[in-house]
């Protein structure tokens, strides 16, 4: 049961005959007011804690969400990659984290993570892997992966403007995943299946579109953590009302095997941003301010021995199996 979660003096009422869209349970749910932080817009949007499979999700989802992701919506923008030494650097850390042995890379690894890619190192991929990444923004982690070598990649996010080409053949489309656009040997959702309003029906094109014995990575943040328990609706990760849907274990677990998967193992991959986010939102500091790239703490909100210690914190909440964010690896049946 959350301690610390500021809720509403009198919650807001959930739509009639609300069910959870993962087990369908009617409750009673919790109920929770979250404002939208990243913008700082202040706006309020309703969100229900199911009784059930401890889902939390948004009580209605907007008409208009498109509005709430802006041209200067962190994962649109382009992605340049550094020429010379800084590209070959960068390769090599590219190909150890995607599962190939280079010595280099795994110095450089340490020194300049990138956690969606460090996720496929356990698959141990070929580079002829054929990969299709849904919710892709702008395509960085698919650039990653080409400049590892791999051949057979593809990219979908209904969100962007329009179709892009990322030149050499790769192209990310203004599309959902359609299982026709298969077969895939892997199909990743890099926190973007809590952006989707139908996880269920997405998990199951998933599925559709995977070759027999084929896998999905799924990278979402979740409420089984330290950070929602403590922070409540300023949890940076709730990130209303973007995310619609904030999986518990078990409620993914639930939504996986339904789609029918097998949930082979789920790690945790939490970050110190689970903590100076979150902070910024209990003072009403934006995320992406103007003039600001990126997702990065605010100027002067932090000491370095601050940051240095959430990291810290970060790792130990991850070893403990209580970070916010999990990676979920998952195999369709062969």
């Amino acid at each position: 049961m959350p301690t610390d979660l500021e809720k509403t003096a009198t919650p807001p009422a959930a739509p009639a005959e609300f069910r959870c869209r993962v087990c369908a349970s009617a409750g009673p749910h919790e109920r929770y007011r979250a404002r939208e932080m990243m913008f700082a817009s202040g706006e309020p949007f309703d969100y229900l804690l199911c009784a059930a499979c401890s889902c939390l999700q948004i009580a209605s989802i907007p008409n208009d969400l498109a509005r709430h992701y802006g041209a200067g919506y962190y994962s649109f923008g382009g992605h340049a990659s550094s020429g010379g030494a800084g590209a070959a650097l960068v390769r090599a850390r590219n190909r150890y984290l995607s599962g190939q042995v280079d010595p280099l890379g795994w110095a450089l690894a340490k020194l300049r993570p990138f956690l969606a890619l460090a996720s496929l190192r356990p698959l141990r991929l070929r580079r002829d892997t054929r990969i299709v990444d849904v919710g892709c923004g702008g395509g960085e982690l698919l650039l990653a992966l080409r400049s590892a070598g791999f051949t057979q990649l593809s990219g979908v996010d209904p969100f962007i403007a329009h179709d892009l080409d990322l030149g050499g053949g790769l192209t990310v489309r203004c599309a959902e995943l359609d299982p026709a656009m298969g077969p895939f040997d892997l199909v990743m959702f890099h926190h973007s299946l809590e952006h989707i309003a139908d996880p269920q029906r997405a998990l199951q094109a998933a599925h559709s579109a995977l070759v027999p014995g084929g896998r999905c990575v799924v990278r979402i943040p979740t409420v089984s953590s330290h950070a929602w328990r403590h922070y409540g609706v300023d949890w940076c990760a709730l990130d209303a009302p973007r995310h619609l849907c904030l999986h518990s274990i078990a409620s993914i677990r639930l939504l996986a095997e339904r789609c029918g998967f097998e949930v082979q193992s789920i790690a945790f991959d939490s970050t110190a941003f689970q903590f100076w986010g979150s902070e910024q939102y209990r003072r009403g500091i934006a995320l992406m301010r103007p003039g600001c790239n990126g997702i990065v703490p605010a100027p002067g909100a932090f000491t370095g021995a601050q940051l240095r210690e959430y990291a810290r914190r970060a790792e130990r909440l991850n070893r403990a199996r209580d970070g916010d964010q999990i990676v979920v690896y998952l195999r369709r049946a062969a």
